[in-house]
């Protein structure tokens, strides 16, 4: 029986869509395969009794599609839309120099940030993710298909944003798709909470994606060009060209907007969040939404910001390669130049700062209050510089998985189609069997067994997450 291909795209003007969707009937097994046009995108294989069922169903989806716009096309006739970035003109800080200890050129502006007690990790536009000790030893590299948008913790997990609209858990040896955002989505940045993921994007919507990679909700914003995105246990907050908003997570309904100036850059505390704004200031707003309680007054636009443990220092990184240090009372403490251009992002972690910049720096940055004065005086140590390994690595094998023949260490676990989707499952003793496992979507195949290092239960419960390596079971 001859294969049946639909191949359709739908693509706007003016940096709207521009994504195709592609169904292939092979006898009784059903193929859909999207993303944006010029990437691969995502594929989903399903089986079914025969080839009329199969036929049905794919009528069904290339109608659907048809409906909202899509039409039949050639593959290749139009070409992949460049990603949106930030346009900065950064120019250098009149400041004296910060005490920088050592900076690491990745090769390319970076976005990325985590830093943690034990490692320092930067992603950069080329897809580069480059992980080093706190003495700017290279300790690792992986290479996404596209560049990094950031990188964000959620408890003991670590995911990057990629521009290929990807959500990659980088807890094991090899990423895995995560999270799979929407091809119309044009990400701007993302945050993750108990496995509730936000999306902020280029129109100034927001959406909530949960653990099994589905809309909880997706609604538009106030503004445009929404650069901020933090989540908790209560809310979403949201930052765009008007201010910054709190929504539930579970609903998707406002609870409250405070206008600020546009917003470049968001942070969270416990009790507040803080967003850095065109109008050259970090405004801090308590989690209830009250108005604005505080501002912290740079020199110019603020494209960063973070702050020490519940707000005790405030950090703001502008668009002339400066950076500042605030009292909590909105005090301006000092400012210091980077050397390396304008932070992108930053982070404060045990009296350092650590930022990464639009010349594709991680720059780990002296904040302790003698090494500041000196700085202040002239007096700074020198810079150790570390370049990038002069072999980059290939972009990462995520769908490929490791073949075993017994389970030996680990939790065992089984995927299973229920109402046309595929569910994760553990089989091992001694969990709740009927609990889903968030597992990365790429490599789910019905009825295939894997062997995960480890399965825990999510903050919140009722579900369980995949850490570490995962290898299938012959």
């Amino acid at each position: 029986m001859s294969q049946e291909t639909t191949y359709l795209e739908l693509s706007e003007v003016d940096g709207g869509a521009h994504k195709f969707y592609e169904v292939v009937v092979d006898d009784a097994t059903l193929t859909v395969r999207y993303g944006r046009i010029g990437d691969h995108g995502q594929v989903q294989t399903t089986g079914y009794p025969d080839n009329a069922r199969a036929r049905a169903v794919a009528a069904k989806k290339i109608g659907e599609k048809v409906r909202k716009g899509y039409a039949p096309a050639v593959p290749g006739v139009r070409q992949k839309r460049a990603v949106s970035r930030r346009q900065i003109v950064s120019t250098r800080s009149t400041a004296r120099t910060a005490p920088v200890l050592w900076r690491y050129d990745s090769g390319a502006p970076a976005f990325g940030i985590f830093i943690d007690g034990r490692t320092c990790m930067v992603g950069n536009e080329r897809g580069v993710i480059t992980t080093l000790d706190h003495d700017a030893r290279v300790l690792d590299q992986v290479r996404l298909p596209e560049g990094v948008k950031c990188i964000v913790a959620d408890d003991a997990w670590i995911y990057a944003g990629c521009d290929d609209g990807n959500v990659y858990d980088l807890s094991g040896k090899i990423p895995r798709v995560a999270y799979a955002i929407a091809p119309d989505i044009d990400i701007y940045w993302l945050d993750i909470h108990d496995g509730v993921l936000g999306v902020s994007d280029a129109d100034g919507g927001i959406a909530a994606i949960d653990h099994e990679d589905e809309f909880l909700w997706r609604r538009g914003g106030r503004g445009r060009s929404a650069w901020m995105v933090r989540c908790d246990t209560d809310a979403v907050y949201h930052g765009d060209s008007t201010g910054v908003s709190g929504y539930d997570w579970r609903t998707g309904r406002e609870l409250w907007h405070t206008p600020t100036g546009s917003v470049l850059f968001g942070w969270q505390e416990r009790d507040a969040v803080f967003a850095g704004t065109a109008t050259r200031e970090v405004v801090r707003i308590d989690k209830d939404g009250r108005t604005a309680s505080r501002t912290y007054r740079a020199d110019a636009p603020v494209f960063s910001c973070a702050t020490a443990s519940d707000g005790e220092y405030v950090f703001a990184g502008d668009s002339q390669s400066s950076i500042y240090c605030f009292a909590a009372d909105g005090t301006r403490l000092w400012k210091l130049g980077t050397g390396c251009g304008s932070a992108y992002s930053m982070q404060y972690h045990e009296q350092r700062l650590y930022v990464v910049t639009t010349s594709g720096h991680l720059a780990c940055i002296d904040a302790s209050e003698s090494a500041i004065r000196a700085a202040e005086a002239g007096s700074v140590p020198e810079v150790v510089d570390v370049k990038a390994p002069a072999r980059l690595p290939e972009t990462a094998a995520y769908h490929q998985v490791e073949v075993v023949g017994d389970t030996g260490d680990g939790v065992v676990v089984e995927c299973v189609e229920q109402g046309g989707r595929m569910r994760v499952h553990v089989l091992s003793t001694g969990y709740h069997r009927g609990w889903s496992v968030q597992f990365p979507k790429g490599i789910r195949e019905p009825g295939a067994r894997y062997l995960v290092t480890e399965i825990r239960e999510s903050g919140r419960g009722g579900f369980y997450r995949a850490y570490g390596d995962i290898r299938r079971l012959r």
